[in-house]
């Protein structure tokens, strides 16, 4: 008896330890599974980094994406530096790798001083994408523009000479930050315009930041009309930028005798607009581009890539270049004493 309850003893224990490994291996894999449906079930999580928030233009691009995030239904965080700083929006990059989000959108300060964030995202799986202004190209998978660049830059020229009335005289050119890639190519573009088609157009300075700041721009443009009393106009980048203008031109009664044109929001420029010390701004709809750019952010997760003609809702027909990754929203809009009610961004 000792001996078969020995062996019953056994063989009890042999069979106890087979249903819990049994137990234990079926736990594991529905923990698994658990995770596993979790996490494709999960929604796509859409970083959209702008160069500084709470200025009116980044604010307008928040309320697109975040419009695109609802319909679309993808979470959406839209987190950037309270002032236009690289060091920033490296710090928010990082923080939002560590959320492992599935695309991060970024609109950069200083394109070179992202690069190796954004290389340690793409390490990591995370989509790059930029937005309103290009980063490292090498680093990108999608580089989503307002408009063409050179069609801008050109245009914006173009309208001074024509609000001053005049292809001759001084001109001088304001600027948000130094090194913001979007705003040096249009500028680059406006002056190729006044070097090749108005040649007496004589440019005072290369030119000057503000620091996406109107009190900067302010202080700026009035130290330009004491240096410089003959001056014929002004050509604001950044959308900041033309209202700090406008408002010395106003302060010192000058409308009609220097003419400025920004880049601006319509509801921002419509006060300088209506009183003539801001001759007309041009730019886009900021509520689509933050859309656009949410839009391609999901397609980019789910594998489908932009192309040409596509017709996006809510935003309209985008271009894409040849490379396949320089996707263009349209053509700018001039906002003018005559239309600028119609507009509510």
């Amino acid at each position: 008896m000792t001996k078969k309850w020995k062996q019953a003893v056994a063989g009890l224990l042999a069979a106890s330890m087979i249903l819990a490994g049994c137990s234990v291996k079926t736990s594991q894999s529905g923990s698994a599974a658990q995770a596993e449906g979790s996490s494709s079930g999960g929604k796509i999580k859409i970083a959209i980094v702008p160069k500084v928030v709470g200025i009116p233009y980044f604010n307008a691009s928040e309320t697109g994406a975040k419009k695109a995030g609802q319909d679309l239904g993808v979470d959406v965080i839209y987190t950037g530096p309270t002032q236009a700083d690289a060091a920033q929006q490296v710090k928010i990059i990082e923080d939002l790798i560590s959320q492992k989000v599935d695309v991060i959108a970024v609109a950069p300060n200083d394109p070179a001083s992202l690069t190796p964030v954004l290389k340690r995202a793409k390490d990591q799986g995370i989509h790059v994408m930029d937005w309103d202004t290009p980063a490292d190209q090498s680093v990108v998978e999608l580089s989503v523009h307002q408009i063409d660049d050179e069609i801008f830059g050109r245009t914006m020229m173009d309208k001074l000479v024509e609000k001053i009335g005049s292809d001759s005289g001084e001109f001088a050119i304001l600027t948000g930050g130094m090194s913001a890639a979007n705003l040096n190519t249009w500028i680059g573009w406006a002056k190729k315009q006044a070097e090749e088609k108005y040649p007496n157009m004589k440019l005072v300075n290369d030119k000057i930041a503000t620091d996406e700041k109107q009190q900067v721009a302010y202080q700026k443009t009035l130290d330009l009309l004491k240096a410089y009393p003959d001056l014929k106009g002004l050509l604001a980048f950044s959308t900041v930028a033309p209202l700090g203008a406008a408002q010395a031109i106003q302060e010192k009664g000058l409308q009609g005798k220097v003419a400025v044109i920004g880049a601006s929001l319509p509801t921002d420029s419509k006060p300088y607009i209506l009183d003539g010390s801001m001759s007309s701004a041009l730019l886009w709809n900021p509520e689509n581009l933050g859309y656009l750019t949410v839009s391609l952010a999901k397609n980019l997760e789910e594998g489908k890539l932009p192309a040409n003609g596509d017709d996006v809702p809510n935003v309209g027909t985008i271009q894409v270049k040849d490379d396949n990754k320089t996707v263009i929203m349209g053509p700018p809009t001039e906002f003018t004493k005559e239309n600028v009610d119609q507009f509510k961004f």
